[in-house]
């Protein structure tokens, strides 16, 4: 998101809420979730976001979730500060990316040590633990520069670094772990296929991971015969009885506590497909951005996704691609 000469100066998210003082856990889950996607704080009770249409998708079902949690809360667009410039909020987004760079620096710094001492023949970690801890200093890396909104130049030393570990151990014997997932239990009241047959099914326009992933999860095991409609939901009156809506505010399938809406369809429509809920983490980690389930496969499914979104010539063609990429995803996860 960095600014080019004469371009047009950025709008922003400014975020507020609030929690009951008790559970503690509510207000550690939202401010980490806020925290994970990049927000800074003002004040102390205000979070800022650079404006775009996944940060402002975001907010709609963090507010969700305070308000599920007993809480209360808004999100705004504006369009500047009256005390603060654009460049001071730029540097203060700066800033807080440096230190998260820093601190990631401190962590490599250890391991070139310990790869230094294995060249030499010292007794130090094994090569799999090392491997194994640089993986993740190269994920903390990717989910920085992914909230690094503004492009500072802190991190550029480390992606120089990052490749010289990365050929210094490629030298020697290494290994890779495994990471047990599964989904949170969550209760969703069930739903009969056959009172979803042949139904025009409603959703936001530009759609993107979670509605794109739905809407192959209908069409392949809920509605074969499905048929999709786009909307703006802040101008939406009423509905056909004919018509479902589903992944947007008050829709009858949407968010349930920390699922995505592919997740409550799966649990809604009793889906037992193993496939399926590989899926499933992967569209989760990606529309709710929690690394519940640090799926492998997220990072490369979004840039694909994204790619459709940028050059699909309306939301219909941006949903069948998506819907494509997500049925030749099942298929290279099943086994013949």
């Amino acid at each position: 998101m960095k600014q080019a000469k004469g371009s047009k100066a950025p709008q922003w998210l400014l975020i507020f809420y609030s929690l009951p003082s008790r559970p503690v856990g509510n207000r550690v889950k939202i401010w980490r979730k806020l925290a994970k996607v990049g927000a800074i704080s003002l004040k102390g009770a205000v979070y800022v976001l650079p404006y775009n249409e996944e940060h402002y998708e975001l907010c709609q079902w963090i507010m969700a979730e305070v308000k599920a949690m007993g809480g209360e809360g808004d999100f705004v667009v504006a369009q500047r500060f009256e005390m603060l410039g654009n460049q001071q909020i730029v540097e203060l987004f700066n800033h807080q990316r440096e230190s998260d760079y820093k601190a990631l620096e401190g962590k490599l710094n250890q391991l070139e040590r310990r790869i230094y001492s294995i060249r030499k023949g010292g007794k130090g970690a094994r090569v799999k633990a090392i491997r194994d801890k640089l993986d993740r200093c190269v994920a903390e890396f990717d989910q920085i520069r992914g909230i690094d909104f503004f492009s500072c130049t802190a991190g550029r030393k480390l992606q120089d670094k990052i490749q010289t570990l990365k050929r210094e151990l490629g030298r020697l014997e290494s290994g890779e772990g495994e990471r047990a997932t599964g989904l949170a239990p969550v209760s969703i009241q069930p739903k009969a296929l056959r009172d979803y047959q042949g139904r025009v099914w409603v959703t936001r326009k530009k759609p993107y991971v979670d509605r794109m992933a739905s809407a192959w999860l209908i069409k392949r095991f809920i509605d074969h015969q499905a048929s999709f409609q786009f909307v703006d939901e802040r101008k939406r009156r009423g509905q056909e009885p004919s018509h479902v809506t589903f992944d947007m505010a008050g829709a009858e399938f949407t968010h349930v506590g920390d699922l995505c809406t592919f997740e409550v369809l799966t649990k809604a429509f009793g889906i037992k497909d193993k496939v399926v809920r590989k899926i499933a983490e992967i569209v989760h980690d990606l529309d709710m951005k929690d690394e519940k389930f640090r799926s492998p496969d997220a990072r490369g499914l979004e840039s694909v996704l994204m790619g459709i979104r940028k050059t699909a010539k309306d939301d219909m063609e941006a949903l069948e691609k998506g819907i494509e990429v997500f049925e030749m995803l099942y298929a290279s996860k099943t086994k013949f």
